[in-house]
């Protein structure tokens, strides 16, 4: 009985084996079979694929290309991904901080031979008084031109008084900006001059007043004031400023320079604090660049000029332009086109920087309120982040026997303007044409004066072209624009910008030497870019340059505006 369970048992086992033998071949062969399938299927969609590429461009190739065009559309909103600004300067190599040919010119201003003494002709019984007008810069020119009207009149000139009412309200006396007894004695072979009205006969004479017409000539002097200086023996010339004719002979011209470039020195107090600023930046670095930057409210409004602010911007300078009654409607792109608007901070930034100029570069900026505030200067800082202005490089201790008079602390921003080894400037008003005469007449220091009519044009069409393009234009248009001795005609312009009849050229043998005039230019003078120069002077003798139905006495308060 156990052989026989044992023997089914066996056969059982057996026959289970199969059936578990049979399943699994099952199984394998099934699985071969599938995956049999799959390679095949795999196989006919490769194959599709293939010939599909052959005669149709990618799924992927239009992704990327869709991509692409896409980056392009948000670089060509995003000027800085197209237009991008080098940190340093660029390949155009030239020494940055010097004029080309400074050597073979000088300053000279003393009196000729004929040029007849104070002693000989001034007239005992004439007084000449005047009271300047505007601020620090456009009071000098008044105080230039009325050392010439008292030679003219062969009058003793009294120190002149300082405007206390116009729109810096400024209390300073001339004693306070000027140095008294230098300017007395450095002129006294020229014109006699006097602290006060003294009194005549043991009495006090009222001065009359007078007011003379702007561009006034000599004869115009002689036949206006001089009468009325013979019978009153004291006349006062009131809001004395471009009251006298642009062009003079040569003597009365250079008598011009050495009242400007000589006579006129700041007080102790304010030569001395200019200097401690400048010093202070040279420690920093041997070279620097000083910016006078001129972005005002005022000025903008006046300008007519239009920066991208929107509505914002158009109501607040709309309302500061209504103070001018006698101003056209603003066409702001025919003010542009024209070069009439001052380039903002970062357009400047952008002029110096394609001029070679790096990031490392040492900024000094003399500026008043600028519209938009930091926001509007920011770019100009990333440009040239060692920014730096007096009240950054000087204590607000230092800073307080300034800070409360504009005139003062015009005066300061002057003599670092006066001494920076570079000077640039965004505007053309009176302070840019003093400057930029300084520099020529002690050694054509490098005077960067923007050709706005071309860079305002470049400028609006920047986004559209490389840097390199960009650059290379800005040094183009730069040709004549970079106080290089010779840019501009003898005679062109104000005098107080081209004082030419004091500026000397060394001949060839270089012991003997001659002022400037029409009769010597050279060819390497008659090459240069003249046009544009006219485009950029904005000043009283071209009022059809300006957007203004007004007379020159209206065009008085105008100018105060672009003084400084």
């Amino acid at each position: 009985m156990s052989t026989e369970t044992a023997m089914k048992r066996k056969k059982h086992h057996t026959e289970k084996s199969r059936i578990i033998g049979l399943l699994v071949a099952s199984f394998l062969r099934g699985r071969l079979l599938h995956r049999t399938l799959i390679i095949a299927i795999s196989a006919c969609l490769l194959l599709l694929f293939a010939l599909f590429s052959l005669f149709a461009p990618s799924t992927l190739n239009k992704i990327n290309l869709q991509t692409t065009q896409n980056n392009d559309q948000v670089r060509s909103r995003f000027h800085d991904s197209v237009f991008q600004v080098p940190a340093g300067g660029g390949s155009f190599r030239r020494d940055l901080w010097s004029s080309t040919h400074s050597r073979l010119f000088y300053g000279c201003s003393n009196a000729g031979v004929n040029f007849a003494k104070a002693n000989a002709k001034t007239n005992p019984d004439r007084y000449l008084l005047i009271s300047t007008s505007g601020g620090l810069n456009q009071q000098r020119t008044g105080i230039i031109d009325a050392v010439v009207a008292a030679y003219l009149l062969n009058a003793t000139l009294v120190v002149p008084e300082l405007d206390h009412t116009s729109f810096w309200k400024d209390t300073s006396n001339f004693s306070e900006l000027f140095d008294t007894e230098w300017f007395i004695t450095f002129l006294r072979n020229d014109v006699r001059i006097v602290k006060e009205l003294p009194e005549m006969g043991g009495n006090f004479v009222a001065p009359y007043t007078v007011r003379v017409p702007r561009k006034c000539t000599p004869k115009c002097y002689e036949d206006r004031v001089l009468p009325v200086l013979v019978r009153k023996r004291a006349v006062r010339l009131t809001k004395f400023d471009y009251r006298l004719a642009n062009m003079l002979d040569e003597d009365l011209q250079r008598l011009r320079c050495r009242v400007n470039y000589h006579a006129l020195k700041f007080t102790d107090s304010i030569q001395g604090m200019g200097k401690l600023l400048v010093e202070r930046m040279k420690i920093k670095s041997k070279h620097f660049i000083a910016l006078h930057l001129r972005f005002e409210p005022d000025m903008l409004a006046f300008s007519g000029c239009y920066y991208g602010g929107g509505e914002k911007e158009k109501k607040e300078l709309g309302e500061i332009r209504k103070r001018w009654k006698n101003l056209h409607a603003s066409n702001p792109e025919k003010v542009r086109r024209h070069g009439r608007c001052p380039l903002t901070p970062e357009e400047v930034g952008l002029m110096l920087r394609a001029l070679d100029f790096g990031s490392e570069v040492l900024l000094y900026v003399a500026s008043g309120e600028i519209y938009g505030g930091e926001e509007t200067i920011a770019p100009l800082k990333a440009l040239f982040p060692n920014f730096h202005s007096k009240e950054t490089i000087a204590t607000k201790e230092e800073l307080a026997p300034f800070v409360s008079f504009s005139s003062r602390m015009a005066a300061l921003d002057f003599i670092v303007c006066a001494e920076s080894d570079v000077f640039v400037t965004n505007n053309n008003g009176n302070m840019a044409k003093i400057l930029a005469g300084r520099r020529r007449y002690l050694g054509h220091k490098v005077t960067i004066r923007p050709n706005a009519k071309k860079l305002n044009l470049l400028f609006m069409n920047r986004n559209n072209r490389t840097w390199e393009e960009f650059a290379s234009r800005v040094r183009t248009f730069q040709v004549g624009f970079m106080g290089e001795p010779n840019e501009l005609r003898p005679g062109s312009g104000e005098f107080t910008e081209n004082p030419s009849a004091c500026i000397c050229q060394k001949n060839s043998a270089g012991g003997i030497s001659y002022p400037l005039n029409h009769s010597n230019i050279t060819e390497f003078q008659e090459q240069q870019e003249w046009s544009s120069e006219v485009d950029n002077n904005l000043n009283g003798t071209k009022i059809d340059s300006l957007p203004l139905i007004m007379t020159t006495d209206q065009l008085a308060e105008v100018q105060e505006f672009f003084s400084d």
